[in-house]
């Protein structure tokens, strides 16, 4: 058999055009969904992804600024920049963007921001608010990877899924939401003693480790929907996975490639949450 491709890249076009019907709608009622970037220092990978989501922003019309800000930048300074953006009407959605310089304590930049801006997900309320159910901004990420899933048809309720990888970003929210949806949910990680012996036994199975063709086909089960959210780059410097895309994808039912998987869903959810916090600061006003 070879597995069904589902496609991030599709799904991502599709419900970033359903967000731009909504921010025209907004716009009609003169709001304007409005999202602050802040860079801090001159990571060259970080200045690509600011620049993905500063064209997603204009894509979609919606309001954005990117505030950038030099290496030595201290920590109050940055304090400083996101309590001034918590309190501007303008802007519906606050993003720092990661990795910070070391001195800057990444915890106390996460949780100065307003949990109602928080639109990457990552405040301590939204967390908390996302494990007990209720409503929350999402991590973008694996909210993208829950909706590439309902718009593949796959049903999660009920399913085994094992979940390989448990950082704070990605593979403990993801099997939360997972968890959420009424799936039977297993973590694996550095410690796992029989890693294959888990995978084998997922209906769904989410790699998120970092490391290149890491999942091969002897870790799945026949007709298993494998979910692959590393970016990597091989030993002949070509962009792939934490999956074995093509020896995995001859024994899978469903499979997501690198590029062009989940990677479009991340930013794309960023769009949704930036859109869902300018509409209910709407209902709050």
């Amino acid at each position: 058999m070879t597995a069904v491709i589902i496609s991030g890249k599709e799904i991502a076009d599709k419900k970033r055009q359903e967000i731009a019907e909504e921010v025209k709608s907004l716009k009609e009622n003169g709001i304007v969904p409005g999202l602050a970037v802040v860079l801090v220092g001159d990571n060259h990978a970080s200045r690509t992804y600011v620049k993905n989501k500063e064209k997603a922003c204009k894509e979609l019309g919606m309001y954005s600024v990117l505030i950038e800000l030099p290496e030595e930048t201290s920590e109050g300074e940055l304090l400083d920049k996101i309590h001034e953006l918590n309190n501007d009407k303008q802007i519906h959605g606050i993003l720092v963007q990661l990795p910070i310089p070391k001195h800057i304590d990444e915890t106390k930049v996460i949780e100065s921001i307003s949990p109602d801006k928080d639109v990457d997900g990552f405040h301590p309320i939204n967390i908390g608010r996302m494990m007990t159910g209720q409503n929350a901004f999402l991590p973008c990420t694996p909210f993208g990877i829950m909706v590439m899933l309902e718009e593949a048809g796959i049903s999660v309720a009920g399913k085994d899924v094992v979940v390989v990888g448990r950082s704070n970003i990605v593979g403990k929210p993801v099997g939360q939401l997972l968890l959420n949806q009424h799936a039977t949910v297993t973590y694996c990680h550095s410690k796992t003693k029989d890693l294959k012996f888990h995978t084998r036994q997922a209906d769904i199975l989410v790699a998120a480790v970092g490391i290149a063709n890491f999942i091969t086909a002897d870790h799945i089960k026949e007709g298993a929907v494998v979910i692959d959210v590393g970016i990597n780059r091989n030993e002949a410097g070509k962009l792939c996975g934490d999956v074995a895309f093509d020896e995995v994808s001859e024994v899978a039912g469903y499979i997501t490639p690198v590029p062009k998987g989940v990677g479009p869903m991340t930013i794309t959810m960023l769009m949704y949450n930036t859109l869902k916090s300018a509409r209910e600061s709407a209902e709050r006003s």
